[in-house]
């Protein structure tokens, strides 16, 4: 996988969280304007602020078997997830009715089998399973699956929705939704229509008519409201939030907007979204405050997603699970900043040697798992310091240069870094200087070079600083 890819890849996993957490507040509430912001808040369940639900507490298991290396079609893997969910299922603030009836009906030894048995016996008791549970916690399901042919895919989508969710429109919408999400992961298009041959033919005619009505011009998930806790009306909802959008957030925002059942809904449509627009399109103002059961935060959904949709293998350099990214040269620098005496920059070598009065760590490179001080918050931003391997270079930029302004307006004290000190903390630096400090552009050029010894940005990324200061 290339790194355009790989970030979309960590997107499916992220954005769904975000949307999750963001949609908490909202959930069974009305319709709402386009004029509304939807933001953080205390859950309905009593969530804490940032805090996932059961949407995203459902995709862990899948996720961290995947970030193993396990098939997912493992009897004793499936087994292994479901017990994870009857565990987590205990202490839980909130359980879908469903969910909570057929985990609750699995006695004995838990195996794959029992799972089955329990979900098939809660449809025929109630004569129908069709809540959006399944197709909630799906989106990990494809990161095991790039590689492979998209029939695998939906024979493991579908069997994971069946393990709690025995009707038949769960296996269809995961089996749509799954290769929805890895051919955005592959090629950046969202194309919903094409994943109707992977339906039985007998499906299809219907599902086209689904697909067709979410797609249609103008629609929103206001028009998907009633009954959004059906699959079939959660994944139109999502669908709509997603074709309608013109960035991730948007997304985000639309299936908020849309009601009821708001935080599955914008965690479906988030899985989507993060595939087509990429993970460094989740603004770090979100990703700061993401959190859940088991006490993962954003850099562990990172982590998990990146180790996913890499077949659970580390990469050359030992990342994401290495405890240090190696330190390339002599690039040991570390500087005040010209402007703000309470930001330091420099390289990732210079973490070893903080000032004790460094609490937050921007880093614009990947860092090791235990190389950022314990005591400091690690704010990590996906900024690729090669032309034409950043989709949304200009926000990033920004949301880089905004998280420490952030960061600073809560009294804390910043490092800005990234590998060598050179390309990446240079732009930053100097945007910082110029959107945050009201420097002139040129002066701040000039200054952040004096400051920093091995002074060398990029040229896409000068270009890039120069476009969005001209805004």
């Amino acid at each position: 996988m290339n790194s355009i890819q790989l970030d979309r890849a960590i997107g499916a996993v992220l954005a769904s969280a975000a949307g999750d957490a963001l949609g908490a507040q909202y959930e069974f509430g009305p319709a709402l304007a386009d004029t509304v912001i939807p933001d953080f808040g205390h859950g309905h369940f009593g969530h804490d602020v940032g805090e996932w639900t059961d949407d995203t507490s459902m995709a862990i298991p899948i996720l961290d078997v995947l970030a193993s290396g396990a098939d997912l079609m493992d009897p004793a893997v499936q087994a292994q997830i479901v017990q994870r969910w009857i565990e987590w299922s205990r202490t839980a603030k909130d359980v879908g009715s469903q969910t909570r009836e057929v985990l609750a009906a699995i006695r004995g030894d838990v195996t794959a089998d029992a799972a089955l048995h329990a979900s098939r016996s809660v449809h025929v008791r109630h004569g129908r399973s069709g809540g959006n549970g399944s197709l909630m916690r799906t989106g990990p399901v494809a990161l095991g699956y790039l590689d492979r042919a998209p029939e695998e895919l939906v024979e493991a989508a579908s069997a994971i929705a069946h393990l709690t969710h025995w009707e038949r429109d769960n296996a269809s919408a995961c089996a749509l939704w799954c290769p929805a999400i890895r051919h955005a992961i592959l090629t950046g298009e969202l194309d919903m229509r094409a994943q109707l041959e992977h339906l039985p033919a007998g499906d299809r005619e219907r599902w086209t008519a689904i697909v067709d009505e979410a797609l249609a011009p103008r629609a929103h998930p206001r028009d998907f409201q009633s009954k959004n806790g059906w699959v079939v009306r959660a994944f139109q909802g999502a669908l709509a939030a997603v074709a309608g959008a013109e960035s991730l957030t948007d997304a985000v925002q639309r299936a908020i907007r849309g009601g009821g059942d708001t935080d599955t809904v914008a965690a479906i449509a988030g899985s989507l979204a993060g595939a087509v627009f990429g993970g460094s399109a989740v603004p770090l103002s979100w990703q700061r405050q993401l959190h859940g059961w088991p006490g993962y935060r954003a850099s562990d959904l990172v982590r998990q997603a990146a180790l996913s949709a890499r077949s659970g293998k580390a990469d050359a350099e030992g990342w994401p699970t290495a405890k240090r990214q190696p330190v390339y040269g002599q690039s040991d620098f570390l500087a005040r900043h010209p402007y703000d005496p309470g930001v330091w920059i420099g390289s990732l070598a210079a973490l070893d040697r903080l000032p004790d009065e460094v609490n937050a760590v921007v880093s614009l490179c990947r860092i090791g798992t235990e190389q950022v001080p314990a005591h400091c918050e690690s704010v990590r931003v996906w900024l690729v310091d090669r032309e034409g391997r950043n989709p949304n270079l200009d926000f990033v930029l920004a949301e880089a240069v905004d998280a420490v302004a952030q960061l600073r307006s809560e009294g804390r004290t910043v490092f800005l870094h990234c590998a060598e000190g050179r390309s990446r903390t240079a732009a930053v630096a100097t945007l910082y200087g110029a959107r945050s400090c009201g420097v002139p552009l040129e002066r701040a050029w000039q200054d952040v070079q004096g400051a920093l010894p091995g002074f060398a940005p990029q040229p896409f990324l000068r270009e890039a600083v120069e476009r969005i200061v001209a805004r």
